[in-house]
């Protein structure tokens, strides 16, 4: 399931008492099955390809106003890595309409220079193609809230504001997407604020863990998995190469408008119609760009890296299922996720009520191209060794009939209902959701996902488990200092488990 922030799926204490409520409930009765809660929105797609998403809601006067494309990671080559992240930066500068008004005023106070005229012309050109500009009178004082976010296969941009402000948010978003001015004086503040941005990640440790686990997971193409590139990619970045992105990825029937809210459906579909019909499709550009075809693992790999933290810190990876390949163990794999994560579950008794570890993640991200399965570890150096053997051998036990009951298998598919529901508490957010499926599964992945977690069955578990994680190649990273190396000798051979 999409994990957010980038995605991060965690329990959160609102799950926790539902889990007690249910477990409570379940210790009296049997599990019995259910079809699964629905996610109600409505979609339409465009003659050109240019889908429209809503999920209405009216309790609240705010709408959500977001435009996704296929775009990220898992589109760029190594010189092109980080350069969809520097180009959502790019994406709220000013854009054609907004030189249109910027030139008409000029053109009002006299006759345009040489420079004026050359920069005016080609912007008055496209008057005709934008429509009427003067929405930009307001768009500074109706209270947008705007930003955009980059992942490995999709970005975002999105705006919030009150429900009159419909139109005009659309608009903006439009003009935004469709005609970007790339200004070389502005792309160069972006281009430095980027680099700033990356300086930020490089001083905080995790960062290594998280990279040198892809880098190792995804060894032939680790570009495709690291949206915020390098300092060199960036530094060397051009408004050339922000064209070309453009061209590849920016198109109709590689986009979509996601709307949440206080809005009409029909409303949104009428004006989405309005705006957007005589956006060009282009190529598909997974036909002319296909995506990498990650190569299996041939060997398990321990790696120590050593940065100033306070803790070990243990993660041990597999190449998890592919969107399109394996639908039906991505769901297994969010369920047993769940399972395994809850306080009560075998994992957590033995780990960390044990004191071996102070945490236990299990986290399975989904992907279309290959989605990483994780287990972390947090502890202390002198229970590192330790900590391993033990979680070597649950992983050896996760198909033994006996690891889970039926009881903690239902309640996994209703804690992941109730998150579900609980994002949709807060809309603006949700968008970003809908944002996250409709690029890396598809929207009929999306619009089934519950009905189809409903349907898991511990058999669906145990081969999801058997084909990706128990005796299958993995890498094994732990983040440690120098200091409380020392102190736990860890050796690559521990880290995965001696296999």
């Amino acid at each position: 399931m999409r994990s957010k922030g980038p995605y991060v799926k965690r329990t959160i204490t609102i799950f926790l008492i539902l889990a007690s409520v249910v477990n409570a409930g379940l210790a009296q009765t049997a599990p019995t099955a259910q079809k699964g809660i629905e996610i109600p929105f409505v979609n339409k797609v465009l003659p050109n390809g240019f889908e429209i998403i809503v999920l209405p809601d009216s309790s609240i006067p705010l709408v959500t106003v977001e435009i996704a494309v296929r775009n990220g990671s898992f589109t760029e080559t190594p010189e092109l890595n980080g350069l969809s992240h520097l180009y959502e930066h790019m994406f709220f500068k000013p854009n054609s309409a907004r030189m249109i008004v910027q030139c008409e005023t000029a053109m009002r106070q006299g006759p345009l220079n040489a420079y004026g005229q050359q920069i005016c012309a080609p912007q008055i050109k496209l008057k005709s193609v934008i429509g009427d500009v003067s929405y930009l009178d307001q768009i500074d004082q109706i209270g947008i809230v705007n930003n955009a976010e980059t992942h490995e296969e999709v970005v975002n941009y999105y705006f919030t504001t009150t429900q009159p402000h419909l139109t005009t948010a659309m608009r903006f978003i439009r003009d935004s997407i469709r005609f970007p001015v790339f200004n070389e004086d502005e792309f160069k503040g972006e281009r430095e604020v980027v680099l700033a941005e990356l300086t930020r990640h490089e001083s905080q440790p995790g960062l290594y863990l998280e990279k040198t686990m892809m880098d190792k997971l995804f060894y032939k193409y680790p570009t495709r998995k690291q949206p915020g590139g390098t300092r060199d990619t960036v530094a060397a970045a051009t408004t050339a190469q922000m064209r070309l992105i453009q061209s590849r990825y920016y198109v109709p029937n590689n986009s979509a408008l996601i709307v949440t809210g206080d809005v009409d459906p029909q409303k949104v579909f009428q004006l989405a119609a309005e705006l957007f019909s005589d956006w060009q499709r282009a190529p598909d550009p997974f036909k002319q760009f296909p995506m990498v075809q990650h190569p299996p693992l041939t060997k398990s790999e321990g790696v120590i890296v050593e940065q100033p933290v306070s803790n070990v810190i243990m993660q041990i990876g597999w190449h998890g299922p592919s969107i399109g390949v394996d639908d039906r163990s991505t769901y297994a794999a969010d369920v047993f996720s769940y399972i395994v994560q809850q306080p009560d579950s075998r994992l957590q008794r033995v780990m960390v009520d044990s004191n071996l570890s102070v945490n236990a993640s299990v986290h399975y991200y989904t992907q279309r191209n290959v989605g990483p399965i994780r287990i972390t570890l947090v502890t202390t150096p002198d229970k590192a060794k330790q900590a391993l053997k033990t979680l070597y051998s649950e992983i050896d036990k996760f198909t033994d009939p006996t690891y889970f009951t039926d009881e903690e298998l239902e309640n996994a598919k209703t804690l992941l209902e109730a998150e579900d529901l609980y994002r949709r508490e807060k809309l603006s957010e949700y968008s970003h959701t809908i944002s996250f499926w409709w690029s890396s599964t598809g929207i009929d992945y999306f619009r089934g996902y519950h009905k189809n977690l409903r349907a898991i069955t511990r058999a669906d578990i145990d081969r999801y488990i058997k084909t990706y994680i128990q005796n299958k190649p993995h890498i094994g990273v732990a983040l440690i200092s120098s200091d409380l190396q020392s102190v736990a000798k860890l050796t690559p051979a521990d880290l995965t488990g001696g296999k």
